[in-house]
């Protein structure tokens, strides 16, 4: 035996390969020279030095399947006491290393292990995550003295086993005292339901959409099903077994019949006491861990009366043994419940169902699920969804959300009361506004639904839906539940919470076509109408920026804009392929793959693994986890909206939506002052259904930094006179945008076009990838300075059919940009228009005005005779304004308007 401390590093180099790299805490370590040999199956293999590994010979077959065989090693292990440790191993392959990972055949190899008085269990000795040094488990010993039996693979060569003493997560000091103001109550059931609320599931069952799904319950919940009991044995995950006996429990809920109840207790309590999942960390297996945890908790809250007291304490102890398992750790604290993984069922439901159902018997776990829930989720959410869409972006927002509603749902339904906030409830929306016609969604953050192929997919998270519309018993989002299929797999959460009485609304005419998402993630959406159908000729656009950044999932696109128009147009270029690999962290993820500004500064750090400066906002693997750190730490500091409003078109007034975002914040220093506006027009056309106009005004901290303009697309662009035209086609039908950028003037740009593994290229550092080609289109002005100011005119137009002429002008503070009918007026800089200037429209037919960028106050509009024929108090954070006008010269000042007394 030899003891390694935590003072001791060591690296260990086979065949010219690194195999690791330890620094561990103090472990107790047994090579396999202190073994007994089982010399029929095992030989030990000398290598240079005093290195020695145990392995099968070449004609022994591997027995690690068997229950008879004799093990092939033996060590007597003496540790200090009793208690719970981890096991290490430390193997190598029979190969070079280095060469089965340039084949791509790195597999996992398993050895089987057996303690004193314990049942033998598999656990990986190599594979390609960890290679050599494996953690097999944790391990609970009664005695200090163990009989450890491994049973070896074949091409697997060990070197040694080594225990070190488990170390839970450190439980806070808060979470240490905490006693909840909102606990279970007394009485069964407590998860899903309570006393009151029984009844009324009970009363649904045969009613509406719930007869199906409680015939499908019913007829599950009868057929037997079939589990071979050997406490001696163990099995890995089984989702036919867990939903078998979620339905019988939750049958013998609604009919008292206890024999399919009898038959739940059984085959959860049998399952739980075979289940073991080794040390199996890929795949994200703790969500199938979790899953176990939480059907043992319906069956113990469903069942509840007919537990004795043996099976009550072999239910707990099985899933605390489970819960230590888990990713973010038993106590609960090895991840942050904010973000990550630990946002997701973990604590969300799994250990929270399990805390309530044990908490007469144990109320310890509810004390620190609660804590994490009540004292840091709910208030950290109250803040986020201010802004009602959720940071992780499209897929993991849903997801994530998804997994709050159960605690929103379990703690309600536990209580008879909410305790999240109530704009939880309106968040659900974003998704209505982010889908398009195709059925898939405005690209927000990493998104799984994109594949490689990037053919579309309805996008769907129905059971996220379900339990949105029926918690705030919405029919506009019971509708879009029904249009994503569905819940078919789930009757039983379906009838947990579905009132059939509430009837889907499937008209969206009611909503917006805009909606701006506030100052906490800073964006807008913009639509011309909700024809979501194969076909439509809609326009959708979004505009990121200001706000806060959250990390993970979240991507560095401040200023980011997209538009669909017959599939997209422009936007985000970028495949979630894996998280954290070199193409993810350093194009995915980052500005250079989505339609936005770039500043390089050779200069500025790269941060959380990056190797490439794309030269875009702050990169950030970081995330706040209290509202206070999130809005006094400068570096969630992602910009901030300075302007954001939005007037639907009438008779007496066009509309527009309009954003602005100042967004010095979301870079470095290398930024003194960057805003970026977005003027979105509705231009009630079949031809040129809507136009978008785009201000940026950027100084950087040198001149020497170069700047680019940057969309990224996905069809070939075309170079023109004045820009050049983007195109894309759904279901036959082309759509086009014409991209006219009127500063910098062509003579003062240089425009770049991408394609290919250039296009997914940062710039000098390549990241190919497989898919089907993208396109950067990037202009960088022609001669260095400090500040750079580009304006940029996008119209979505038919296939065949022309844009509409575009004219252009700058005055003090103020560029006027005229295109068909409309005049727009917009702030040629960083700052508002707060002086009076005149407006001359020259032509018979009547104008419609867009101001956007006036500073806050009383604004007038007088005629050529000095007449006032319009008003209006602008409201600061809006800055906007809109009317219709003739042919004439018309005066437009600030300051509120009074009658001349004298006349």
């Amino acid at each position: 035996m030899c003891i390694v401390n935590n003072s001791r590093r060591f690296l260990l180099i086979v065949a010219g390969v690194l195999l690791c790299s330890i620094t561990t805490a103090q472990q107790w370590q047994w090579n396999v020279d202190k073994a007994a040999v089982n010399r029929r199956t095992t030989e030990i293999v000398k290598r240079p030095g005093k290195i020695r590994w145990a392995a099968l010979k070449e004609n022994s077959p591997a027995t690690i399947d068997s229950s008879q065989t004799p093990a092939d090693l033996t060590f007597s292990v003496s540790l200090p006491r009793a208690g719970t440790y981890e096991m290490i191993t430390y193997a190598v392959t029979a190969q070079n290393l280095d060469s089965l990972v340039k084949q791509g055949k790195v597999a996992t190899s398993h050895i089987k292990i057996q303690f004193t008085g314990q049942r033998p269990t598999r656990r990986i000795v190599f594979d390609s995550w960890n290679h050599a040094i494996q953690t097999a488990g944790k391990f609970d010993f009664a005695s200090p003295q163990q009989q450890v039996k491994i049973w070896l693979p074949q091409g697997i060569r060990l070197q040694y086993i080594a225990f070190k003493p488990y170390v839970p997560p450190t439980i806070p000091s808060a979470a240490q005292h905490y006693k909840p103001a909102i606990v279970p109550r007394p009485g069964r059931p407590r998860l899903w339901l309570n006393e009151e609320s029984l009844p009324v599931i009970k009363s649904r069952l045969l009613t509406g959409e719930n007869k199906a799904a409680w015939e499908k319950v019913k007829a599950s919940a009868l057929q037997p099903f079939h589990f071979a009991f050997d406490p001696q044995k163990e099995v890995f995950y089984n989702a036919a077994l867990e939903q078998a006996a979620e339905k019988k429990a939750f049958y013998y809920l609604m009919t008292g019949d206890t024999a399919i109840g009898r038959q739940a207790v059984e085959l959860i309590t049998q399952y739980l006491t075979m289940l073991e999942f080794g040390n199996v960390k890929y795949g994200d297996i703790t969500r199938e861990v979790g899953r176990a945890i939480y059907t043992g908790a319906l069956v113990y809250d469903w069942c509840y009366a007919l537990l004795n007291a043996p099976a009550k304490q072999t239910l707990r102890y099985h899933m605390m043994r489970q819960a230590r398992e888990m990713e973010i750790g038993w106590p609960p604290f090895d991840n942050s419940a904010i973000n990550g993984h630990g946002n997701e069922a973990q604590v969300n439901r799994d250990l929270l169902a399990m805390s309530i159902a044990i908490y007469d018997e144990d109320p310890l776990p509810y004390q620190y699920t609660s804590y994490i829930i009540l004292e840091q989720l709910v208030p950290m959410r109250k803040f986020e969804y201010a802004s009602p869409r959720h940071n992780q972006g499209v897929d993991y927002g849903a997801y994530r959300f998804g997994w709050e509603m159960h605690a929103a749902w379990l703690l309600q339904r536990m209580t008879g009361r909410p305790v999240f906030d109530d704009n939880i409830k309106k968040l659900p929306y974003w998704w209505l506004y982010m889908r398009l016609p195709d059925g898939t969604m405005l690209h927000d953050g990493d998104m799984f639904s994109v594949r490689a192929h990037r053919q579309a997919s309805y996008w769907k998270q129905p059971q996220t839906m379900l339990l949105c519309y029926a918690y705030a018993n919405d029919p506009v989002l019971k509708a879009e539940f029904e249009r994503e299929g569905g819940l078919p797999d789930n009757p039983v959460l379906f009838l947990l919470v579905n009132d059939p009485a509430l009837k889907p609304d499937t008209s969206l005419a009611s909503l917006p076509l805009t909606k701006s998402y506030g100052n906490i993630i800073g964006s807008m959406v913009a639509r011309t109408g909700w024809n979501n159908q194969p076909g439509s000729n809609d326009v959708i656009a979004q505009i990121k920026g200001g706000g806060y950044h959250f990390g993970n999932h979240q991507h560095a696109d401040a200023g980011a804009l997209e538009i669909y128009y017959h599939g997209m147009q422009l936007g985000h270029i970028g495949l979630y392929l894996s998280y954290g690999t070199p193409y993810d962290f350093n194009f995915n993820k980052r500005s250079v793959s989505h339609s936005m500004m770039l500043a390089i500064d050779p200069a500025e750090p790269l941060l959380f693994r990056t190797e490439a400066n794309d030269g875009g906002s702050r990169f950030s693997q970081r995330f706040p986890v209290t509202p206070q750190e999130t809005i006094t730490d400068p570096w969630f500091n992602y910009g901030t909206v300075t302007a954001a409003d939005y007037i639907p078109a009438s008779s007496r007034q066009p509309g527009y939506s309009y954003f602005k975002a100042d967004l010095t914040a979301a870079y470095s220093a290398k930024m003194r002052q960057y805003t970026r506006g977005f003027c979105f027009l509705d231009l009630g056309r079949d031809d040129v259904p809507a136009a978008i106009i785009l201000t940026d005004d950027m100084t950087t901290a040198q001149a020497s930094f170069k700047k680019y303009w940057q969309v990224t697309t996905f069809q070939p662009p075309v170079e023109t006179s004045t820009g050049f035209i983007l195109h894309n086609a759904v279901n036959g039908i082309t759509g086009k945008t014409h991209v006219h950028m009127l500063l910098p003037a062509p003579e003062n740009r240089h425009t770049e076009i991408l394609g290919g593994d250039s296009a997914t290229s940062t710039f000098s550092h390549p990241y190919p990838v497989s898919s089907p080609a993208v396109y950067r289109v990037m202009v960088s002005p022609a001669t260095a300075q400090q500040q750079d100011r580009f304006l940029t005119v996008f119209q979505m137009a038919r296939d065949n059919a022309k844009p509409l002429p575009v004219r252009y002008y700058e005055a003090a503070q103020r560029y006027v940009v005229t295109i068909g009918n409309r005049i727009v007026v917009l702030a040629s800089g960083s700052g508002l228009i707060d002086a009076a200037f005149d407006l001359s429209v020259d032509n018979d037919q009547p104008y419609e005005v867009v101001m956007t960028g006036l500073a806050a106050g009383f604004w007038n509009i007088q005629d050529g005779e000095g007449k006032i024929v319009g008003t209006v108090n602008i409201a600061a954070g809006k800055n906007a304004w809109s009317f219709r006008v003739k042919a004439g010269t018309y005066r437009v000042s600030p300051g509120r308007p009074y009658p001349d007394v004298r006349k």
